[in-house]
């Protein structure tokens, strides 16, 4: 178990300004908590908070390793420090509205001491990957948008060049696209 590894675990609770840390010791005790700037000047605040309310063997459990804590996690990491990823929770009902900063920080270091936690995914190839698939996510968008928009311009032509794209709304939109380009491409009369 990790709790017979390390004597603390720093959970964090990362925001686009702020992060907040608690410190929790082996035994589960929630020690101190704290706050520190989402920048580079905050991280090592953060690390200089570790060193003195965690000091000896620490393991840092940080929420959202691939969003807000990214920096956090890489900056930690870099200083030799032993870094696990921490899920954000859900937040559904009466529960969402009993968050507090504090009590997620907490709760992240208490999952990370009851399971071990998951190594942090914040390696280049991880961040280049990710970089790709937004864009491709949002070149997917904007094609969708954009064949919307052409079915919407059909439903609103006039008669005569609706008929004449009739059906071609409904397919993949490729045929719809390419019906549209040899329109455009014709002389202007």
């Amino acid at each position: 178990m990790l709790a017979d590894r390390v004597a603390f675990v720093v959970g964090v609770d990362t925001h686009a300004d702020r992060h907040v840390l608690a410190v929790v010791d082996a035994a589960g005790v929630t020690r101190s908590v704290g706050s520190v700037a989402a920048t580079r000047v905050g991280y090592r605040d953060a690390l200089g908070y570790a060193h003195t309310e965690a000091p000896g063997a620490r393991v840092w459990a940080v929420e959202g390793s691939g969003s807000y804590g990214a920096g956090l996690a890489r900056f930690l990491i870099g200083q030799g420090e032993r870094v696990r990823e921490v899920e954000r929770p859900a937040r559904q009902g009466s529960r969402g509205r009993l968050k507090t900063d504090a009590l997620d920080a907490e709760r992240a270091a208490r999952h990370v001491l009851q399971t071990g936690g998951a190594m942090p995914r914040v390696g280049e190839d991880t961040q280049a990957l990710r970089v790709l698939l937004a864009t491709r996510d949002g070149a997917v968008r904007a094609r969708t948008a954009a064949l919307n928009e052409l079915r919407a311009a059909v439903i609103t032509a006039p008669a005569e060049l609706r008929e004449r794209l009739d059906g071609l709304t409904q397919k993949t939109g490729d045929r719809l696209r390419e019906a549209a380009q040899r329109l455009s491409r014709r002389p202007a009369r």
